[in-house]
């Protein structure tokens, strides 16, 4: 693989890597990937993919998903801080809403993402921000501020997209992309995603491409895959590989690492 993959969203604390995890990032730096985000989800996960991070020479993300909403500390942001002094956390997140499955009530989900927001404007870190049917409240919230970041995972519709953009926000894309039943609203509107705001994702180990072929025995997704995703975008954009994958990797060095003096 000659191509340089950034992958933009990696959940390598999974228990689905447990005694793999070198050789995922053994095969991702084989398969052309410089560069991988580890996403962490409550104080405990973020905590683990620093260590990753360290470990295997990447960068994290320091935050609370809104399904770990409920059960956020009280000193949750003075944790969060602790975390962004080490040079590999990039990002706050991931955060944002889900009142797709409700995991955390939804009063909760919002606070908790407002003093996310509100650190990231204070502290000028990217957001690394998720949400699934909850727009108009997203929205809103980010309304109330001004914060760079990325919209991790974007399957939402045409309305949305355009606010996002419009907004600032980078557009995560990810496997999803590659379902011919569940990605054909995602796959019309990549096109219309500046060169200058896409992202490439795996999201793995969830949303391992459709298109995949063979599909690894595992059914586990792994970024040594993100190829599969930026043949698709490729695809859909009418552009080459090698172009998304470049655009891609100057967008994330850009969005999370220009200007890094911690």
């Amino acid at each position: 693989m000659e191509h340089n993959f950034i992958d933009a969203g990696v959940n390598l604390t999974s228990p689905q890597y447990d005694d793999k995890r070198s050789d995922i990032v053994d095969r991702a730096t084989a398969a052309g990937i410089s560069n991988m985000l580890l996403i962490g989800s409550n104080m405990i996960d973020s905590q683990a993919s620093l260590a990753l991070a360290k470990k295997f020479n990447v960068v994290s993300t320091a935050g609370v998903h809104p399904h770990d909403a409920k059960d956020a500390n009280s000193d949750f942001i003075r944790q969060i801080e602790g975390l962004l002094t080490h040079k590999e956390v990039v990002a706050i997140g991931e955060c944002g809403l889900d009142f797709n499955r409700d995991f955390s009530p939804r009063d909760i989900q919002e606070n908790i993402l407002e003093q996310q927001l509100t650190l990231a404007k204070v502290t000028k870190m990217p957001v690394y921000l998720h949400e699934r049917d909850a727009f108009s409240v997203m929205k809103a919230q980010l309304e109330n501020t001004d914060v760079k970041g990325v919209l991790h995972c974007f399957t939402g519709g045409r309305e949305a997209l355009e606010f996002y953009l419009n907004y600032g926000l980078y557009i995560g894309i990810t496997g999803w992309v590659c379902d011919e039943r569940r990605g054909a609203e995602l796959q019309a509107l990549v096109p219309l995603i500046p060169d200058d705001k896409l992202l490439l994702e795996t999201d793995a180990p969830y949303l391992l491409p459709r298109s995949l072929s063979p599909k690894p025995k595992s059914r586990r997704n792994e970024p040594m895959f993100i190829h599969e995703v930026a043949n698709t975008v490729a695809q859909l954009r009418g552009q080459t590989i090698e172009h998304v994958a470049k655009l891609s990797v100057e967008n994330f060095n850009r969005l999370f690492l220009a200007g890094q003096s911690r």
